[in-house]
């Protein structure tokens, strides 16, 4: 029988031929059936867009790089993407647009939690005039009032409050010459009630807080006063001792007097003019000559104040009564503003003077009384040297709370870090306490800065050259824009505004109408 011969399709006898012939046959294999693709969820489009009327084609490819790195690389060249979303508890400010979700700021809720790296509630915002630093600091304080907050404005300086404080139903009250309201620094405050009440050991551990709070204020003050233009009054331990012994002598303390006895800084100073005998003893000096030799110069400062700078405003007991349960309080001091042609000293040394008399009244806060102390023009107090930064930095220290005990937020606007680098010399012990206020607030709001300030921000707090970027330039771009550093991580941020808020919160119309 004739041989059949299998050909491949080159010509050739294939492989299933040649054992053909030798009487073996290779198994056959069924072809496969193709799989059945499953249907396209999303139908993308081509790179230049789709060819037809409406649809945004365009005749060339955008010019897009490819990169290819790690998640721990990648943060080098977009250092926000790796900041963790915040909670959205708290005020809600507005959008971030990072994430494009809604950014919300809770300070003390930070505090409280784990994930959060901030561990104390205070608020640095530095931002150029006109950039919106007002109108946040406004819709922050309007915002958490739902949650129980109520803000103190010690000190407006501008009266950029009266407008919030009468839509809410208050009056500010005017700290000015001429004016009836007076304020005592030298108050006790809630650390005076029910004396005859206390224990011996509450009783000293309250004077203590008190007295000591009273030094940090009479340093202050006196130190603010100048002796020619490059030197302060000083006030070192000497005159800490006469001030101290000449209060415990004014209050009765000196004379175990079960209840203390409130005083003033013009009776301070009267004693300090003719001291008693028991006076020149407690400061172990030889006689009353030598007394009044060794404490002229806190004499002369003293009746400074009494006589000459804020005479009348801050030298009598207390009048006015505050009502703590009012969601705002404010304390203008716009009529200071070139009293005497002292100007931004005036207005520093009275901010120095509320910020002592409202310390006094929070040191003792009710369960859940959380309040948002608001500090405008800060710089004013910074620059009466350093017993002002002293006094700052106090405040700063004891307005760390927990929630539900009672607690404040300090809420701090400056313009830009030179701020808190005037107050002397690059390696002067007033520049490095204010340097170290930064470490004080946990969370720092950087609004639109010109570039050289910019570069200031960075050298202070190392964030980076694309975040001074977005400082000079994107945030320059619209009022409200900033980023916000919470802790270690950095948010870009738009805040939002109702338009009666706008309305509210509106700060140009002294500019309007000077022009």
């Amino acid at each position: 029988m004739p041989t059949t011969t299998r050909r491949n399709r080159g010509g050739g006898r294939d492989m299933a031929a040649l054992l053909s012939d030798f009487g073996h046959d290779l198994p056959t294999i069924p072809p496969l059936a193709p799989e059945a693709k499953e249907p396209r969820i999303f139908k993308y489009a081509p790179r230049r867009g789709a060819a037809r009327r409406g649809r945004g084609w365009a005749p060339a490819t955008a010019p897009a790089q490819a990169w290819r790195m790690t998640s721990d690389q990648a943060p080098v060249f977009w250092p926000f993407v790796s900041a963790p979303a915040l909670p959205p508890t708290g005020a809600q400010m507005g959008v971030d647009q990072l994430s494009g979700g809604s950014f919300y700021c809770d300070p003390f809720g930070w505090v409280l939690r784990d994930d959060v790296s901030a561990t104390n509630p205070n608020i640095f915002q530095f931002a150029k005039p006109g950039t919106g630093k007002s109108g946040t600091t406004k819709a922050f304080c309007t915002r958490m009032m739902p949650f129980g907050y109520r803000t103190l404005v010690l000190g407006d300086p501008k009266d950029e409050y009266e407008s919030l404080c009468r839509a809410l139903g208050v009056e500010p009250f005017v700290i000015a010459p001429g004016f009836w309201a007076r304020i005592n620094p030298l108050a006790m405050g809630p650390l005076g009630h029910d004396w005859e009440k206390l224990s011996a050991e509450e009783a000293q551990r309250r004077t203590t807080i008190i007295f000591k709070r009273w030094l940090v204020l009479i340093r202050g003050l006196v130190g603010s006063m100048k002796l020619d233009d490059q030197r302060r009054v000083p006030f070192g331990p000497d005159e800490s001792d006469v001030v101290r012994n000449a209060l415990a002598i004014l209050t009765g303390y000196a004379a175990g007097n079960s209840i203390l006895t409130e005083t003033t800084i013009p009776r301070l100073w009267d004693l300090l003019r003719n001291p008693t005998e028991e006076l020149v003893r407690a400061c172990e000096y030889g006689n009353t000559r030598q007394f009044l030799d060794q404490t002229r110069l806190l004499r002369n400062a003293l009746g400074e104040l009494v006589t000459g700078t804020l005479a009348g405003l801050f030298d009598d007991f207390t009048n006015i009564e505050v009502d703590w349960r009012a969601p705002i309080q404010s304390f203008s001091l716009s009529r200071l503003d070139g009293l005497d042609g002292l100007g931004d000293e005036a207005v520093g040394i009275a901010l120095l003077c509320m910020n002592s008399w409202g310390r006094g009244l929070r040191e003792i806060a009710e369960p859940g009384d959380l309040r948002i102390v608001v500090r405008d023009e800060v710089w004013k107090q910074m620059r009466l040297g350093v017993s002002a930064v002293m006094s700052f930095d106090a405040d700063l220290r004891l307005s760390r709370g927990m929630a539900g005990k009672g607690g404040d937020i300090q809420f701090a606007n400056l313009h830009k870090p030179s701020d808190l680098l005037s107050v002397g010399d690059a390696d002067s012990q007033a520049a490095m306490i204010a340097k170290d206020l930064l470490e004080l607030a946990d969370v720092k709001i950087l609004g639109g800065q010109k570039p050289r300030v910019a570069r200031e921000l960075d050298s202070m707090l190392g964030f980076g050259p694309i975040a001074q970027d977005l400082v000079s330039g994107w945030a320059m771009q619209d009022k409200g824009r900033a980023l916000w550093c919470v802790g270690d991580a950095t948010y870009k941020v738009q805040t939002v505004l109702h338009p009666l808020e706008k309305k509210l919160y509106y700060t140009n119309e002294a500019i309007e109408a000077a022009g």
